[in-house]
């Protein structure tokens, strides 16, 4: 199939920009020392790409997540990095799951659901979920009281993820993982899981990295400098051309806008709606050209979109169902 016959607007991915990226990767984190974020893409085709080069643990941020991990057949280790009050469906999954507590009540519904292991989630900077560090022995201990595995802490930094400066995101890491050593040293356990991609290559005292974006990448990662290649683009059609400005059929609801607007190549972004976006391209353009739009967030983009189709140049590879989306 050739890419100009997706219909539009279709997501795609870059496929040497994405086997570069999964490689690079696996170099700099190899095996154990990464575990994937499936929230970033949401897919077991690409799960099953980074399992191929030797992660073989994964974290998932939804319980369906966690289900179409382990029914895939991915499902040697998944944490599920959420706080959850309804862990049945956690415990009844044909895999190691383990799920992040930051109280007693979620300890509690852990046990409840037959969930056999725990992370202490550990509040390290970002006001999100997590305890405190000084109350990170009071859950762990409850945990372990109801007989509950305690593998050790994590927890996320993700306030430095997207900070420009290297030093100072440096600095933020550094400030965050100071918060979960004081943690884990009450706690105890093998895992520290921290991190992501605005930090896989600053935080060398977590023994594993929550990773995600690095895979697909998006505009607003790109401007950090990390060694990946922006591999996610939505391919839209102009619909519409008017003097000084050209409309394609791409708007808010296929593109994560939460970092900013998206990006055109050889144009001007003027604004995005509902289905539509707006911009000044820098040479002609006609109704049915197509156009390839930049997200500037991997996450929210993917999961408005059921298929992520791989493309080599024109050249439709393979289409990948978004299986992992929804709740």
């Amino acid at each position: 199939m050739r890419a100009a016959a997706l219909r539009t607007p279709a997501l795609v991915a870059l496929a040497p920009e994405l086997d570069h990226n999964l490689r690079a990767m696996a170099r700099a984190l190899p095996g154990a020392r990464l575990r994937p974020h499936v929230k970033a893409h949401k897919c077991t085709a690409l799960a099953r790409a980074q399992a191929a080069l030797g992660h073989s643990a994964f974290t998932c941020a939804t319980l369906r997540e966690m289900e179409g991990m382990a029914a895939a057949g991915l499902g040697d280790d998944l944490l599920l990095a959420n706080e959850v009050l309804d862990a049945r469906r956690l415990g009844a999954l044909d895999a190691r799951v383990g799920v992040a507590v930051d109280s007693v009540e979620t300890v509690a519904a852990a046990a409840a659901g037959g969930v056999r292991e725990v992370l202490v989630d550990v509040n390290v900077g970002l006001p999100r979920c997590g305890c405190a560090p000084q109350d990170a022995a009071r859950i762990a201990e409850a945990a372990r009281r109801a007989g509950l595995l305690v593998r050790g802490v994590m927890g996320y930094e993700g306030h430095a993820m997207l900070v420009p400066e290297r030093a100072r995101r440096a600095e933020l890491v550094a400030e965050s993982m100071q918060r979960l050593r004081e943690a884990h040293a009450v706690v105890g356990g093998e895992v520290v899981s921290a991190g992501g991609t605005g930090s896989f290559d600053l935080n060398a005292e977590a023994t594993e990295i929550q990773a995600g974006s690095y895979a697909l990448m998006d505009t607003a990662y790109a401007a950090l400098g990390l060694p990946f290649r922006p591999a996610l683009q939505v391919q839209a059609r102009v619909i519409s051309v008017a003097p000084g400005y050209a409309v394609a059929d791409c708007g808010l609801k296929a593109l994560g806008m939460d970092h900013g607007p998206p990006a055109i190549d050889g144009a001007r972004v003027l604004f995005c709606s509902d289905e539509h976006v707006s911009f000044a391209p820098e040479l002609r353009v006609r109704v049915g050209d197509l156009v390839r739009v930049w997200p500037a967030h991997v996450d929210p983009t993917v999961a408005y979109h059921e298929t992520l189709h791989v493309v080599d140049g024109e050249d439709v590879l393979e289409s990948w169902p978004i299986d992992l989306r929804g709740w």
